[in-house]
């Protein structure tokens, strides 16, 4: 075999990165050392697998038929792996989890000990981000998304729904009055989102039998901002259950229009980039965190 794992890898990575630098990133090597390996790699094959110019890369044909085969291999190499670390019957190695900070603080953190303690040899690394995010480029190997996934080459696996609800604080609603109407809402403060623009929507039904769009002065581009707005009595707002459920259920938040309010839900996914079957530690947190969300049952642990 003239051809080796890591130039195969190099070959994979520049591909899906779209760029040497991406490239370089994934591997943790200079982008020198990945232009040398492809390099290397055609001079072996007497072949051009990417077509180069100052713009733009793109893959050949002869590099397409040599890619697809190339990704199988190392399917089956990353499965022959897998396998290994399937017969000790325990995930383990290093699972990288990125999503929006409300859904960390309400979604995860809450529960991130119990997977700890059933499978203690994966370790776990946080990070936060409100929009879509390079999966490839940020090394991360798994991004949960609230709201509709935009196509993607990714895999998703379905969490479940969240519904949104709108709620205000009983010290706001105290001072100001509570709103009967989609009329009253503008004498009140709303809180808003400042992007993206389908939160701006709200589960009501507005004028020409649209739904209502919230206009507000006090507007943020994160959740969590926006329900310490609501809890500090700043102004009512719509927020999705994950995040209010335990406020709704103590008292500090109390919802509005309850039976008015259209029963708009967000889907929940688990998005992850794998050539092959999913990984043991990504599967095994995946099935722990449907389990333990409960979003079905609005409950949030």
């Amino acid at each position: 075999m003239k051809s080796t794992l890591d130039e195969m890898k190099a070959l994979v990575a520049v591909v899906d990165t779209g760029s040497v630098r991406g490239a370089s990133e994934v591997l943790s090597v200079t982008p020198a050392a990945v232009s040398r390996t492809i390099s290397r790699l055609e001079v072996k094959l007497e072949t051009t697998l990417l077509s180069r110019t100052t713009r733009k890369l793109s893959v050949t044909s002869e590099g397409s038929i040599y890619l697809k085969k190339v990704r199988k291999i190392l399917e089956e190499v990353e499965l022959a792996e897998e396998q290994l670390i399937i017969r000790k019957d325990r995930p383990s190695g290093l699972l990288r989890i990125n999503t929006a900070t409300p859904f960390i603080l309400h979604g995860i953190a809450p529960c991130i000990s119990r997977y700890q303690a059933l499978y203690p040899d994966v370790e776990i690394e946080l990070t936060t981000n409100e929009e879509n995010i390079d999966l490839v480029g940020k090394h991360t190997d798994i991004a949960i998304r609230i709201g509709q996934l935009k196509d993607s080459t990714l895999r998703a696996v379905f969490i479940g729904n969240s519904r949104i609800r709108i709620v205000a604080s009983p010290d706001y609603l105290k001072e100001f009055g509570t709103p009967s109407s989609i009329e009253e809402l503008s004498n009140h403060r709303l809180l808003g989102f400042s992007k993206p623009e389908i939160l701006k929507n709200w589960p009501l039904i507005g004028e020409n039998d649209k739904i209502f769009r919230a206009t507000s002065n006090l507007r943020a581009d994160n959740g969590e901002v926006i329900r310490h707005l609501a809890l500090g009595g700043a102004g009512i707002a719509c927020l999705s259950d994950f995040m209010t459920y335990q406020d709704r259920k103590s008292g500090s938040l109390v919802e509005l229009f309850k039976e008015s309010s259209l029963k708009i839900e967000q889907p929940i996914h688990a998005i992850y980039y794998r050539n092959s079957a999913t990984s043991l530690r990504i599967s095994s947190f995946i099935d722990f965190i449907k389990r333990n969300l409960n979003v079905d049952k609005n409950e949030f642990m």
